[in-house]
């Protein structure tokens, strides 16, 4: 992985956008990052990890990384340029942050963004949106996870000297972040899940066999308790209490049938007894039963009679019930016949003093009312007819029709008759009425209609008037349109041509600039590259003069030299400085190769650069952006009016051809209504004419009534009453005749029952309930006697009643002794069975259970030595190591092996790091110790015991070694930037110049390493330099590089 560009916007420290051009601070290999304290030189690293991780080293939270310092405005935003597995990537972030609100004031929140891009085929891709999608693909490239990050590639060189003197139990800690040992723990946690499981499974069953013991126990009444140490012992205890309850069962069984021999002669002796005593009662009862019939004989006589009397009178029952019926009909319809005669009288009255009111009216000149629906025209109106008569004289008065009310039903039915008759001659006159209606409707409707097609007329007048003005606007919107279409044309030809003058000077101007900064970078390339060339011809000249010390160096006196075979050499040749060797001459050669190609692009660039311009300023000359820009607006602004013009002329020619519809429309209405105006003029006289001639025929038929249907109401409800009332009449007489006949066949019926009176057989007559209750009384009075007597015949019962008195109480008492002793024999019997078989059951179970048990105890002894040996706790695992602890030492020794190389280096050769894996004291975790061993001396010494810088560059040669470790574990993914923070103010002047060469020889691997650090003398030896300076408005960058490292004498 190498990192290339970071670019930080409002972030941490940063008010305004930073960048930190790596590829630059790269090339030198090793890097110094520096800066006051509070600077935010951390804040540079925290923005590699924020970008990669989506988070920052330690607890802090996301959210919290925007700047204080900047504007409101500004968007906390970092872009990271990396490549990882062979891909170029731009991961660009911004944290969930404030933002003043678009409209009004006030904040609000801003969701977090990711975006991720991919350089392919020489442009940048566009790739995932998704934090999560980006987050799986990076950690996957990367290979570690955001701590393992912080560890290996920032490099926090306190806490790999507090490593050195941490416990076994912190180490793991460290260890457990880096390298993925989680499986393991998860197997040690498994097993002794497996464990607890198989130990539940053990002491469940157990569990069940002690209480299938303790069952059994109850099951059997015994005291001797079940084995509680050793469940093994629970068979055979159960063996015994089975053969223990057999023996029981067979006693319970003879006992058994001694109780019910017993209980049987018990029984057969209390039924005899029982037997007796039931035939002493019997002949007992019924003497009392002859005593009480005798003294009850008088009443019984006396029910008797009532009952003969009673038969006699129900062969009277249905002539009395004849007779009753016939005089509540009588009475009934006599109600019914003084109902009508009143109502009848009442409605004769009231018609007479009308017709006398209408007769009196008319004579007068008053005219009768007419309903509204049947109008008039004004020949009929005047029209005045006599009353007519609806067939009683005109003189009758009020105490005639009271006569009428009071006549027989034959001229009740005479009238009703003449009234029928007169409500047929009425039928023709309806129709009239109906007709007169009709007709008068039709003239309303005329009369609408002629008030309608006038509004109309007017209308398509006032309309028309305005015909010739209307048609000449609509002509005059069609020429404007035309004229704007033709200047619209023109127009847009000289729009297209100031819009090609507008870019050429935009392309003119955009090449200026580039220009400029092409021309700087061709003339900083050109100077890198002749120093370049510098630099390799003295890296060649040295290796040259650096060949002859080299052959000189292995010159003996009295050896022929091998370049000019001479025994003596006079004056050999002696190395100065320090010697240049071939590969250094080559790496010297590379580089200016590659400052070469950079000069070389730079100068396609700016000849680019100068073409583009030129072709611009050939196009647009000299006149500036705005004033084309402009020129161009009011063109466009032109042509948007003219166009918009030009496009009414379909809408103009639309408007004309739909008000020359109309016009037609509207002069046809006109011509229409003219028309029908004619027309209706004859009819309303066609319908006037008819109306006069029907005007006469209804007054005739009204007979002095506002209308027929009012004539025809009153003669119809005279008619009905007149019906109602004869009808009434004979119904009358109809139920006095059947009354008179009823009467007469009940005193009939009464002689012939033996009555006297229908009176005496009314008296006689008993209720339904009452006579069926009396009869069965008799009834069983009758019954009863018979009974007795025979029961006073019997000679069984006189036999019983000659013996001694029965005792049965006795008797079921010692019938109940038997039983008493057969149910507790019984009882105890079935106990004595139910044990047997509940002890049988039980013991089955047991032995199937302790069957079953046997593979899981033998399951669970080995999985109990795996959970104690993968826990540490196990006597046969000697170091008392857990299993994630033994995979985290075997790592531990890579890393102390790996560290070693780089620390005998940095040492002088004096110090090397191992792993101990020593049994420690207590409960104090064994296996990841640490020894520093010392060949000055030969011993191993505790890296505690370490002085501070030799605890430094051991912590040093720690983290780099964890980097590779933990880099080949991540699947071999390579790091080529490297950071370490502090710890170089603790070294001499040597030691410094050999952990420096150290973490040159990193770029052997072609890495590059960013030292964090306070010491001013690594400013002196370090030209690579990235510097935070800070401020009161926020932190700022500046980035210095130099192509090498000045050679320290």
């Amino acid at each position: 992985m190498r990192l290339h560009r970071l670019t930080l916007t409002a972030f941490g420290p940063f008010a305004g956008t930073e960048t930190v051009d790596f590829d630059e601070l790269s090339a030198a290999g090793l890097f110094l990052l520096h800066g006051a304290t509070g600077a935010g030189k951390t804040s540079v690293l925290d923005g590699v990890c924020f970008a990669l991780y989506g988070g920052v080293p330690g607890s802090r939270p996301a959210t919290r990384l925007r700047s204080d310092h900047a504007d409101p405005g500004t968007p906390t935003e970092v872009v990271l340029e990396v490549t990882v597995g062979g891909r170029r990537l731009e991961i660009t972030r911004r944290p969930e942050q404030p933002r003043p609100k678009k409209r009004g004031a006030g904040e609000t929140r801003e969701k977090a963004v990711t975006l991720l891009r991919e350089h392919k085929g020489g442009q940048w891709r566009a790739g995932s949106k998704s934090h999560q999608e980006i987050g799986e693909e990076v950690k996957q490239l990367v290979g570690m996870s955001k701590e393992q990050f912080c560890q290996v590639v920032l490099l926090p060189q306190g806490e790999f000297a507090a490593f050195l003197r941490a416990s076994a139990t912190d180490r793991a800690v460290l260890l457990r972040q880096l390298f993925d040992t989680r499986r393991f723990k998860a197997a040690e946690e498994w097993l002794r899940e497996q464990r607890r499981a198989a130990e539940q499974r053990i002491e469940a069953g157990d569990q069940e066999l002690r209480g299938l013991a303790h069952r059994m126990q109850q099951a059997a009444l015994d005291d001797v308790p079940p084995p509680d140490d050793d469940v093994a012992d629970v068979l055979p205890w159960a063996a015994v209490l089975r053969c223990t309850a057999r023996e029981q069962a067979g006693i319970a069984a003879i006992a058994l049938a001694s109780a019910e021999a017993a209980h049987t002669a018990a029984q057969r002796q209390a039924d005899s007894v029982r037997e007796l005593y039931a035939l002493q009662q019997r002949h007992a009862d019924a003497r009392r039963r002859a005593e009480a019939i005798a003294a009850d004989r008088d009443e019984r006589e006396a029910d008797r009679g009532r009952l003969a009397r009673a038969r006699r009178a129900a062969a009277v029952e249905p002539a009395l019930e004849l007779r009753e019926k016939a005089a509540r009909e009588h009475r009934t319809a006599q109600e019914a016949e003084r109902d009508a005669r009143r109502s009848l009288s009442r409605a004769l009255a009231v018609e007479a003093a009308q017709r006398v009111l209408v007769t009196s009216g008319t004579a007068r000149g008053m005219a009768p009312h007419r309903p509204e629906h049947t109008p008039l025209p004004r020949q009929a109106r005047s029209v005045r007819q006599e009353p007519q008569r609806d067939g009683l004289p005109e003189a009758q008065d009020v105490a005639e029709a009271q006569d009428l009310a009071e006549a027989a039903a034959d001229q009740l039915t005479a009238h009703e008759r003449r009234a029928r008759e007169e409500l047929g001659s009425l039928a023709a006159a309806g129709q009239l009425e109906q007709r007169a209606a009709a007709l008068a409707a039709e003239r309303a409707r005329l009369e609408r209609e002629a008030g309608e097609d006038d509004g109309r007329l007017r209308d398509a007048a006032a309309w028309l008037d305005g015909w010739e003005q209307l048609k000449q606007r609509h002509q005059r919107r069609i020429d404007a349109a035309h004229s704007a279409a033709a200047r619209a044309a023109g127009l847009a030809a000289d729009r297209d041509a100031a819009a090609r003058l507008l870019g050429a000077a935009q392309e003119r101007d955009a090449y200026a600039r580039s220009l400029a900064a092409a021309e700087a970078r061709h003339s900083d390339a050109r100077e890198s590259a002749a120093d370049a060339r510098e630099a390799w011809q003295d890296a060649r000249e040295a290796h040259i003069a650096g060949l002859a010390a080299e052959l000189a160096a292995g010159l003996k006196d009295g050896e022929a030299c091998r370049v000019c075979g001479s025994p003596d050499h006079p004056a050999p040749a002696s190395p100065s400085g320090r010697p240049v060797t071939r590969a250094d001459e080559e790496a010297a050669y590379a580089a200016y190769q590659r400052a070469a190609a950079q000069r070389d692009t730079a100068q396609q660039e700016l000849s680019h650069a100068r073409a583009g311009r030129d072709a611009a300023l050939a196009v647009a000359g000299e006149i500036s952006v705005p004033e084309l820009a402009a020129g161009h607006a009011a063109l466009e602004a032109e042509y948007a009016v003219n166009e918009q013009g030009a496009h009414d002329v379909r809408a103009a020619r639309e408007a004309l051809e739909l008000a020359e519809s109309e016009h037609a429309r509207r002069t046809a209405l006109r011509r229409d209504a003219e028309t029908r105006a004619a027309a209706r003029t004859s009819s309303r006289d066609a319908i006037d004419q008819q109306l006069t001639d029907l005007a006469g025929q209804l007054e005739r038929a009204r007979g002095g009534f506002a209308t027929v249907p009012d004539r025809r109401t009153h003669l119809e409800a005279r008619a009905d009453a007149l019906a109602r009332t004869a009808r009434a009449v004979q119904a009358g007489q109809e139920s006095a005749r059947r009354l008179k006949e009823a009467d007469s066949g009940l005193a009939d019926a009464a002689y012939r029952a033996g009555f006297d009176t229908p009176e005496a057989a009314a008296q006689a007559l008993l209720a339904s309930d009452g006579h069926q209750r009396l009869e069965q009384r008799v009834q069983q009075w009758q019954h009863e006697e018979a009974a007795v007597a025979t029961d006073l015949a019997h000679p069984g019962l006189l036999a019983a009643a000659a013996r001694p008195p029965a005792d049965p109480a006795l008797a079921q008492a010692g019938v109940d002794t038997a039983t008493r002793h057969l149910r507790d024999a019984s009882a105890g019997h079935e106990a004595a069975r139910t044990r047997c078989t509940e002890l049988d059951r039980l013991g089955g179970q047991a032995a199937a259970r302790a069957a079953e048990l046997a593979p899981a105890r033998a399951e669970y002894t080995r999985l109990r030595r795996l959970a104690d040996l993968a826990a540490g706790t196990s006597t046969e695992n000697k170091l008392r190591m857990e299993l994630e602890t033994y995979v985290l030492a075997a790592r531990l020794e890579q890393v102390a092996a790996t560290a070693s190389v780089r620390l005998r280096r940095m040492s002088s050769g004096r110090y090397t790091l191992v792993h101990s894996d020593a049994r420690a004291s207590g409960r104090t975790k064994s296996g990841l110790g640490l020894m520093a061993v010392d060949a000055w001396t030969g011993t191993e010494r505790d890296t505690a015991t370490l002085s501070g810088g030799e605890t430094f560059f051991a912590s040093l040669a720690l983290a780099l070694g964890l980097a590779d470790v933990v880099t080949d574990e991540a699947g071999g993914m390579r790091l080529d930037t490297l950071f370490i923070d502090e710890g170089f103010g603790s070294l001499d002047e040597q030691t410094l110049d050999e952990v420096l060469d150290v973490l040159d020889a990193l770029r052997e691997r072609d890495r590059a390493v960013g030292i964090v650090s306070h010491v001013a003398d690594l400013r002196q030896r370090i030209p690579a330099q990235l510097q935070v300076v800070k401020g009161q408005a926020g932190s700022a960058v500046r980035q210095r590089t130099a192509t090498a490292r000045p050679p320290q004498g």
